[in-house]
């Protein structure tokens, strides 16, 4: 275990996308742009969020949160992907794999629970309005909120340690543009049953269960919107579920894709693409998602910049 420790503390090479240096340039133009618009877009969203007394409800306070944690997600690899994507260095410290991990999967895991703690919310909203303020109270938020974060840094904690003590090949070469969990499960040379078996159970109770737990809060959603007699009350409580609804399709289907994927050459390299997806581009579309068709964000913004609201968003 010594000599294992040894070789690991060298640190890890992350071939990432090396395969195809002249995509390389362009990944980076995108990346960056794509960061850019994640700092942007979720610090407007948190600081609109604040300061207008009128966006402090569950829904914003949920969607705050989200997007605190797709600024510390992006920032705990971004700037290392980019100096991999510009220049020929591609290695990382042992530390600071091991930090992108724990973080990866910290908050890879809180958003799965937020996801499904805002659908609850929703759920309410729409098939239980006139009780919403009673169930949906503050307190209540504050702890389901706090249920997902400790849920995070459980399975960060518990996950971590194992897949840090593989035994690594010696070339230490990660076939990913980040250190997580299956990519160093492949470039262990021992025996890795224990953390497959380990990263499958984990794979059930942080993306099936709460996949599942959506699918039925929508489902239910679903038979409620139908009894709608008016198009227009149709129309208004299928707004107020499609911005998360279009979220979570993104989210899920990427992270099914990394996660779950076989094991084969082609699978990985695809799979690689869709982790980038993942990590890179829905943060950076979450507050687009929210913003550009929810009249409340607009209010809210024109509100904050002085200026009288547009009786057309009325």
């Amino acid at each position: 275990m010594a000599m294992i420790n040894q070789s690991s503390l060298e640190g890890f090479i992350l071939l990432g996308f090396s395969e195809h240096p002249q995509l390389e340039r362009i990944l980076f133009v995108v990346v960056s742009a794509s960061y850019l618009l994640t700092l942007v877009g979720n610090t407007f969203i948190i600081l609109l969020s604040v300061l207008d007394p009128r966006l402090h409800s569950p829904m914003y306070f949920f969607l705050s949160n989200l997007s605190f944690l797709d600024l510390c997600f992006t920032t705990s690899f971004v700037p290392q992907m980019l100096v991999n994507l510009w220049g020929p260095n591609k290695t990382i410290s042992f530390l600071g794999c091991s930090v992108q991990l724990f973080i990866f999967l910290l908050l890879g895991t809180t958003e799965c629970i937020l996801l499904t703690v805002m659908a609850f919310d929703r759920y309410v909203a729409v098939c239980q309005p006139l009780h919403y303020a009673t169930i949906i109270h503050p307190r209540l938020c504050r702890q389901l909120a706090a249920v997902a974060w400790v849920m995070g840094l459980v399975e960060s904690v518990v996950q971590t340690p194992p897949t840090l003590r593989l035994p690594f090949c010696p070339h230490r070469q990660v076939d990913d543009f980040v250190c997580e969990v299956p990519a160093l499960i492949r470039l262990s040379c021992g025996d890795t049953t224990y953390n497959e078996i380990q990263m499958a159970i984990a794979s059930i109770i942080i993306l099936v269960v709460p996949l599942t737990l959506i699918l039925i809060s929508y489902g239910a959603i679903a038979r409620a919107v139908m009894r709608i007699k008016s198009a227009k009350g149709r129309r208004k409580a299928f707004g107020t579920c499609s911005s998360h609804l279009l979220v979570v399709t993104l989210f899920y289907s990427s992270v099914i894709a990394v996660y779950l994927q076989p094991k084969n050459p082609y699978a990985q390299e695809r799979g690689k693409f869709f982790g980038l997806f993942y990590a890179v581009g829905t943060p950076s579309l979450n507050p687009l998602i929210y913003t550009l068709r929810n009249k409340e964000v607009k209010r809210a913004f024109r509100r904050l910049l002085g200026k009288d609201e547009d009786p057309r968003e009325s």
